[in-house]
């Protein structure tokens, strides 16, 4: 499980995606929740700008798990 440090109290998940590289726009992150491919809190994602909050650990199936820190 990789870190991921944010500097602020919350981040959307469609720009923590951005931020990390691992979409380019946010339009990318739809296909991507239809599939039911990313688990916040190991809960299924279902809104593109749900709020990521230091503590919450966000995985993509096949791709990563990533835990959120604050700075």
């Amino acid at each position: 499980m990789q870190e991921i440090i944010i500097n602020t109290q919350l981040i959307q998940l469609d720009q923590l995606l951005k931020w990390e590289g691992i979409i380019e726009t946010g339009g990318q992150v739809r296909p991507m929740l239809d599939d039911g491919l990313i688990l916040v809190n190991g809960q299924l994602a279902t809104e593109r700008r749900k709020k990521i909050h230091p503590g919450d650990t966000v995985e993509i199936k096949g791709v990563g798990i990533w835990k959120i820190v604050a700075e």
